[in-house]
Order: C-alpha cells, then sequence, then structure tokens
C-alpha cells in the first residue's frame, strides 16, 4: 500500500484514469512525467501541466515526441510520435517542492496519425511477449532481477582530449585505495560487511522507502555486495513482466536520484572497478498456470524441476550466445564475463553452482517451496533494457520448450576449474568475449526473437551495437601505452 499523504491504502500499480485525474486535483499535482525508455534501455521523459490532463491524455495520447531525437526509434521522415501514460504507474515524485509537485507515468509509444503501436517501443515488445506467452496456453510469468550497482562520493574522468591523454577516478569513502576511509573494504570483501565498514546502510534503507512508499516496490531485503567501493544490491518482489521490467526502470531511477540528493553518485555500468567484482543482474523465470508454477516436479529428486522447466532452460542454453547481445549489451559488459570474479563465462546448467550462466536455487525443499522454484539465468548485467532482456529471455526458454530442447546432464563442479579438455568432453561452451562477438551471434541466431521482436527492431539493436563497438575499438586505451610504446 502506498503511504504518500492522500494516496495511503490505495494499492499501487492498480490506478484507473480516473483515480489518477481525480488524485491529481486531490493532492494538488501540478506536473505530470511521462516516462518512457529508449532501445538501449535508458529513461527519457517529457514534462506536462496536468491543467491539460484530461480522458484524451489516456485515450489520444500527448502529442510531443519527436522520434528522430531518442536512441534507436524512427527516422527524420516518420518522427511524429505520441505517448499514452498507462495509469496504472501514477506516483508522485517524493523529491518535487510542494509548490511544483510532479507525477509520473510510463507510457507505451505509439506512432502518429493513427499509425498505432511503434513497433522499436521497448514496452510494447515485453507486452507482446506476455501476449505469445498466452497464447501458447499459460497465464503468465514471474521475474525477479537481482539488480547490483556502486555508488560512489565522486567520478571524474575525460574523454574529449584525446590527444592530451585519457583517464577517470573513482572516489569512496569505504574504497581499498581511499586515504580517509576509517575501516576500507578490501578488494572481494565487500559481502554483507556491517557497518561502520557498510557506509551505505542509511542510503539504501532510503531507496527502500522510497520505492515502496512512494512508487508501490515492494522490496524486500537490501545488503552491500562483494566488491569495495559501494558495490549494492535492493531485492524486490518478483512481479509479471512487464510490470517488473516498469518497477527496474523505477529502481534505476530512485536510485539514482537519492544518491544525487546524499552528494553522491550511482552507475549501472557493469564493471567499473579493476581488480573486483562488476554488477550483474540474474533473473529469476518461473510460469504459471492454474495457480499452479509449473517448474516445480516434487517428483525431480535432482532439483524438483519440471520437464517443462528442463525443456526451458535448453532454450535459455541453445540461445545463451545470441541472448548476450541484448542482455550484456556494452563493450563494459565484457569485462564484467571474465573468470575470477563470480561471473559466468561457460555455458551451462546446475543447482547452486555460480559458475554455470544457469542456476537452478535449492534453497528449501519439498511442497512449501513449490511457488519459489524458479530458474535463474546469470548473464544479463544492469546496463540491459529490462523490456527487451526479459522478453528475449522469455523467447529463448519457450522456444526450448515447443522444440523439447534437452538441456543435457547439469554440470556440478566449478566450471573454472575444470580443464579445456575436460569442458569439451561436457559439452560446456563459452559466452561471448566481446560485444562484437555477442552481434554476430545475435546475428546468426534471431529466429527465437521473432514472434515477439520485428527485423526492423533487431536491425537497430545490432546497428547500436555495432556502433558502440567501434566507438572503443577504434581509440589507443591507456594501459596500452603502459603495455606497449616502448616495442
Amino acid at each position: 500500500m502506498l503511504k504518500v499523504e492522500g494516496l495511503q491504502g490505495v494499492q499501487p500499480w492498480s490506478f484507473t484514469k480516473e483515480q489518477v485525474i481525480e488524485a491529481i486535483t486531490r493532492l494538488n499535482v501540478r506536473f505530470l512525467d511521462l516516462q518512457f525508455t529508449d532501445v538501449p534501455g535508458k529513461l527519457q521523459h517529457i514534462t506536462v501541466s496536468t491543467d491539460f490532463v484530461d480522458d484524451d491524455t489516456f485515450e489520444e495520447g500527448v502529442p510531443k515526441l519527436d522520434g528522430s531525437s531518442i536512441r534507436g526509434f524512427a527516422e527524420i521522415y516518420e518522427s511524429d510520435m505520441l505517448l499514452k501514460p498507462d495509469p496504472s504507474t501514477f506516483a508522485v515524485i517524493p523529491w518535487s517542492e510542494d509548490s511544483r509537485k510532479t507525477a509520473r507515468m510510463i507510457c507505451g509509444v505509439y506512432k502518429g496519425f493513427g499509425g498505432g503501436r511503434f513497433s522499436r517501443d521497448p514496452r510494447y515488445v515485453a507486452e507482446k511477449a506476455e501476449e505469445y506467452l498466452k497464447q501458447l496456453g499459460y497465464d503468465f510469468s514471474y521475474w525477479g532481477p537481482e539488480i547490483e550497482f556502486f555508488v560512489f562520493d565522486k567520478v571524474v574522468w575525460d574523454v574529449l582530449t584525446p590527444y592530451r591523454g585519457q583517464g577517470y577516478y573513482v572516489e569512496s569513502e569505504e574504497a581499498i585505495w581511499s586515504q580517509s576511509a576509517a575501516y576500507p573494504i578490501r578488494f572481494k570483501e565487500g559481502y554483507y560487511p556491517a557497518p561502520p565498514q557498510d557506509t551505505l546502510m542509511d542510503y539504501r534503507n532510503e531507496c527502500c522507502r522510497v520505492l515502496t512508499d512512494f512508487f508501490g516496490v515492494e522490496v524486500d531485503a537490501h545488503h552491500h555486495e562483494v566488491a569495495t567501493a559501494g558495490q549494492c544490491e535492493i531485492d524486490m518482489k518478483l512481479d509479471t513482466l512487464t510490470r517488473m521490467a516498469d518497477k527496474a526502470q523505477t529502481y534505476k531511477y530512485v536510485v539514482r536520484n537519492v544518491a544525487k540528493q546524499m552528494g553522491k553518485v550511482a552507475t549501472f555500468m557493469p564493471k567499473p572497478v579493476f581488480m573486483d567484482n562488476a554488477s550483474g543482474m540474474h533473473v529469476h523465470i518461473s510460469i504459471w498456470k492454474d495457480g499452479n508454477n509449473i517448474f516445480y516436479d516434487a517428483n525431480d529428486e535432482y532439483a524438483e524441476l519440471s520437464q517443462l522447466a528442463r525443456y526451458f532452460v535448453g532454450g535459455l542454453l541453445e540461445h545463451s550466445r545470441a541472448l548476450a547481445a541484448i542482455v550484456a549489451p556494452t563493450t563494459n559488459s565484457y569485462r564484467r564475463l571474465v573468470p575470477g570474479y563470480e561471473a559466468p563465462v561457460f555455458i551451462a546448467w546446475s543447482r547452486s553452482n555460480r559458475s554455470a550462466n544457469i542456476r537452478i536455487p535449492v534453497y528449501q525443499k519439498g511442497p512449501g517451496s513449490a511457488k519459489r522454484k524458479r530458474v535463474e539465468f546469470r548473464t544479463p548485467d544492469p546496463s540491459c533494457n529490462p523490456y527487451l532482456a526479459f522478453a528475449a529471455l522469455l523467447m529463448a526458454g519457450l522456444d526450448g520448450v515447443k522444440r523439447k530442447l534437452d538441456p543435457g546432464d547439469p554440470v556440478d563442479a566449478n566450471i573454472y576449474h575444470l580443464t579445456p579438455e575436460k569442458r569439451r568432453e561436457l559439452g560446456i561452451k563459452e559466452l561471448p568475449g566481446s560485444l562484437n562477438e555477442a552481434i554476430e551471434s545475435l546475428e546468426s541466431d534471431r529466429e527465437f526473437l521473432k514472434p515477439v521482436f520485428t527485423d526492423d527492431l533487431l536491425d537497430t539493436i545490432i546497428e547500436l551495437e555495432r556502433k558502440a563497438h567501434l566507438e572503443i575499438a577504434i581509440r589507443p586505451h591507456p594501459h596500452e601505452f603502459y603495455l606497449y610504446f616502448d616495442v
């Protein structure tokens, strides 16, 4: 329940347009922030006066979007677009002053002149994935991303003067390199330390308060993560696909804004710190029908995993390399996907094994754990677009179900310690080692996405990522001077 004054007791994520219009008047909301997501996954917005919010706002949309100025959207000759807000996403932004009180709603993107939904709107892709699941006879899927991030005191970089030199530095009051840290956290020793070594407990508390009380995002725990210099995680209660993608974007929005209010800066860049763990976004998935979690099977001795769930795992394994381009979509993502830092490198499945890219959690056993049975896909990181990532994972898994893809035997060993010969014997492949490799994999394996991803969207994803790869590939790296200056 929301706790903001004037909305107390209201069930979040369930507003109707009539309730939104009434709440705007009752709460003296002066501005409405209309939010949507571009193809790479960045949250965008336009703010409108509530004086002009009425039924037409929801039925006809707000004709204020130049799609040609949004990454991955439209060409200049087809750029007139509308935003139609989803009233269920209404929330008052707590850091807006009373004199300019602002609420937000997440929007769908529509083509102008009655053109219908825009095919490259990521939220539309997520909605289509949910509809496709229903067409196959299932009710819904549940999603639980574990989104990790860093909170720094200050970050400075210089990349605009390439001929003078490029570099960056990070300041954190708990970092091992900090000269002012009272109790610095050593590399890879940041998991669950108590205050005062964990300097961000109050920050995370505030993020949780804002998420729950103002945005209706239920969180059940938060903690410091493994890396030094302020790596954090806040865990959200699971939800359905599109709704969880909405909440993931809300999560990022709140984490960044609360950090700014506290004089800090938060980043979802996967690997900002050398020699320490990167930020991942492990995604937990289950499918439900007739009120039952159909991934659970009490008769399976290995992991209480149903045959359907095994086929789902088979699909994820089959398409893991192509999925990487969508769930790990930046060049920096592949600084994370390397051995030695708890990130998956190898394509395999297992129970309770974090060296495989697919894990079946087995914390509990028996019928009481049926509703918690799920598949954990460990490849994604928080730089991905959650709408596209969740939709792609669902399509890969369902392709496995449709084709009855056997995942093979689980690998109950530390895959990092296996010899290359042993890995070949077990049929263990590797995830792409670079964004360019991931793009090539997606180009050659994209048919499984076609029921909900249009060709123009897939082409756009590939084009944007090729450009990002080239941006890094053509520039000398500072460390190359150390390695090669005297060559």
